[in-house]
């Protein structure tokens, strides 16, 4: 699949005009239409909604456009409950997925009547004398071992810290019910960035297969089930992006297979999608700014891993266009490198590319996910802005840049 940037050369040089480099941009028509995609999808269950994961993107504008898009939010912090509270995003629109919680935490979900998302069966009691136990509630299972399609192995979920195990989700239903709480929610995450069509079916059958067991041994009837994340994006341009109308009707499938024989077809529907709704949607935008030539050949440009870490802690693949030159020969090796003070600084590792001089701008695409909310200040480094291209082509500054300012803030009596 050809990566194209959603930005022109034009545009982008009008953009840096009036925002310098580097920064994140993010596509709005992109973000609204994959999340209409999504619903339409999901169309045929009746409470389909989806959680978008503000760890993923945590910006208010971010949240804003898909809360008018039928979104709520999925926090796993205090910080991102407060986010999405100023948002006005309250309720059962928020999913409270945490683990390791701190009191404070389940107290503001509470108080903001968050569906509460418990990762263990300690929690239970903890809940219950930090803020006490809601009507609502869900929990999290780990299936353990590992998760397989066919002869590939997706993922390890018995070595993941979250969720509880087969034997004591029955108990914890059992004790909630006794507790008081009267709505019983599923949720549970087993593989990460799966580009495949088949493994949210494959996952909402494990789970409409526990939802069933659960309602013969506890008499609980759940009545939601949140497949969570995992639906990946294709970073690498040699693979299909997923299918979200193919994968919507293998759940739909599954759904009429499992839960309706057992009279669960009214169970309702959600899913966390931060990477597949926001990683595509998003550039890091950068500029070469210098050329070595040692070793190997480089190309130093104005961003660095503060800015998108997932290259240099994962290896991870991020493509890259060098704008103005879509169409040229990708007869040059290079290492594209930032800044910091660790050689794992670099967003490409002997990629081919074309001929980059002093001055191109640089689109790292799938940035829109884990990119800006994963950065850091190491190297006094500070996080560029974020800019919203709108839909009519304008672009808006929905997060400044840091300042020297900022990053010394914190630092007690250091201007007296």
């Amino acid at each position: 699949m050809l990566k194209k940037p959603f930005v022109t050369k034009e545009q982008l040089e009008a953009i840096c005009e009036q925002y310098p480099t580097p920064f994140h941009l993010y596509d709005e028509a992109g973000i609204r239409q994959t999340a209409r995609n999504l619903y339409k999808a999901f169309s045929w269950n009746k409470g389909f909604k989806e959680y978008f994961a503000v760890k993923a993107t945590p910006n208010p504008t971010i949240l804003k456009i898909l809360h008018e898009e039928g979104c709520g939010t999925d926090c796993s912090s205090l910080t991102e409950l407060m986010m999405s509270e100023k948002c006005g995003i309250v309720g059962d629109e928020i999913m409270f997925s945490s683990n390791d919680t701190p009191a404070e935490e389940f107290i503001k979900a509470k108080e903001l009547g968050a569906i509460i998302n418990l990762d263990d069966i300690t929690h239970i009691d903890f809940l219950k004398e930090t803020a006490g136990i809601p009507e609502r509630i869900c929990c999290r299972f780990n299936p353990g071992g590992v998760f397989e399609l066919g002869t590939d192995i997706m993922d390890n979920p018995g070595d993941a810290k979250y969720g509880m195990t087969r034997p004591q989700l029955t108990e914890a239903y059992k004790r909630l019910k006794d507790l008081g709480a009267k709505e019983f929610g599923l949720h549970a995450f087993l593989a990460s960035n799966t580009v495949s069509n088949e493994y949210y079916p494959e996952l909402a059958r494990i789970l409409f297969e526990v939802a069933v067991e659960i309602k013969e041994e506890t008499g609980v009837e759940l009545s939601f089930i949140n497949l969570s994340g995992g639906v990946g994006i294709p970073y690498t341009p040699d693979k299909e992006p997923n299918n979200i109308f193919v994968i919507g009707e293998g759940v739909r499938k599954a759904f009429e297979e499992v839960l309706v024989p057992a009279g669960l077809g009214d169970v309702k529907i959600f899913t966390e999608l931060g990477r597949f709704m926001l990683a595509p949607n998003g550039h890091l935008v950068t500029r070469a700014i210098h050329e070595k030539h040692t070793h190997k050949e480089y190309i130093g440009v104005d961003a660095c891993a503060a800015n998108l870490m997932r290259p240099a802690i994962y290896g991870a693949y991020h493509h890259i266009t060098v704008m103005g030159k879509e169409d040229a020969p990708c007869d040059h090796k290079y290492d594209v490198t930032g800044s910091l003070c660790e050689n794992s600084d670099k967003f490409a590792v002997d990629r081919m590319l074309p001929e980059v001089e002093m001055g191109d701008l640089l689109v790292i695409h799938d940035a829109g996910a884990h990119g800006f909310s994963m950065g850091y200040n190491y190297n006094g480094r500070l996080r560029s802005s974020e800019i919203l291209l709108k839909e009519d082509g304008s672009a808006k500054m929905i997060r400044r840049a840091e300042t020297p300012e900022d990053y010394f803030a914190t630092l007690e009596g250091f201007w007296e």
